[in-house]
């Protein structure tokens, strides 16, 4: 499927979201052509200073970072993509949707980015899948990042389980009634009542739109998906947030992250699933914190 519907859907939206984060977020996206990958992909680029790479969680797309955009584009170069097959990717018919696609779509980037950054290493910040990705990525390209700060990692722990033929389809087509996208939105929240209205339930939505969403989402379902990522922990410093409130991920998924995390593992209170939008301006300071050390470590 070719990017000009998705890049149509993305203009309408930077001009009548109802979230004025989101519009403006929808209207820093460019098309990056990429070596090795037909068509063109995805990208936000905004703001100034050291490079930034943020990645999203599960069947979601780059405008869930509309809140933490405005807290960290005064200190970097953030670089938004859609991880392949979700968001407003092309997804073309022999595509592969698997995380073996997801990763190197984002190792295509990663090139791109080197020539366009003069080889400048970046900092990585992943949310939900978009935390195993993160640590998947960061173990293949270790001269390319510097460090990861995770937000409730989901796929660090436990093992794959690709659905069989029939339940994806049938998982997929669950996932796209109008009031389970309603219930899975108020879910990821601390606090739903106070924090989901129209614009929420709107960009939590809008990516369904693209065309071979349902196929691509069945095949990423089939594949068993990112699972068992975090070991072995990638050498780059590493910092967790989880939400005290977060009802998507279980207990004893929390349990197995803080076995395999440590001391790198944060409870935030106040906070589900999605620390970048429950608590954007306590992620943004996080991760400042997080590069002032660094870089004092590095001039020291």
């Amino acid at each position: 499927m070719s990017h000009t519907a998705s890049q149509l859907l993305l203009e309408h939206a930077a001009a009548n979201l109802l979230d004025p984060q989101g519009r403006q977020l929808a209207a820093a996206v460019q098309w990056w052509q990429l070596d090795g990958l037909d068509d063109r992909w995805p990208v936000a680029v905004l703001g100034e200073g050291p490079p930034l790479l943020l990645l999203h969680g599960f069947d979601s797309s780059l405008l869930e970072f509309r809140r933490l955009v405005p807290l960290l584009a005064a200190h970097h170069r953030l670089i938004i993509p859609d991880l392949y097959g979700f968001g407003f990717t092309p997804r073309p018919d022999d595509g592969d949707y698997s995380p073996r696609g997801v990763l190197t779509h984002l190792e295509a980037l990663l090139a791109a980015l080197s020539d366009r950054l003069a080889g400048v290493p970046l900092g990585l910040i992943g949310a939900s899948m978009g935390g195993s990705v993160a640590v998947e990525l960061a173990r293949r390209q270790p001269q390319r990042i510097t460090q990861l700060l995770l937000l409730s990692p989901a796929g660090l722990t436990g093992r794959p389980m690709p659905l069989p033929p029939l339940l994806d389809g049938l998982g997929v087509r669950f996932l796209a009634l109008p009031g389970v996208r309603r219930g899975l939105c108020r879910s990821a929240f601390a606090n739903p009542d106070a924090s989901v209205a129209e614009p929420e339930l709107e960009i939590a939505s809008l990516h369904l739109q693209t065309p071979g969403w349902a196929e691509a989402l069945r095949r990423f379902a089939r594949s068993g998906g990112f699972a068992g990522c975090g070991e072995p922990l990638p050498t780059q410093p590493l910092t967790v947030l989880w939400g005290a409130n977060d009802r998507i991920l279980r207990a004893p998924q929390k349990r197995a992250a803080q076995a395999l995390l440590g001391e790198r593992l944060r409870e935030v209170q106040n906070c589900g699933h999605l620390p970048h939008i429950d608590q954007p301006q306590l992620v943004a300071d996080t991760w400042l914190a997080l590069a002032a050390d660094s870089a004092s470590m590095a001039i020291a």
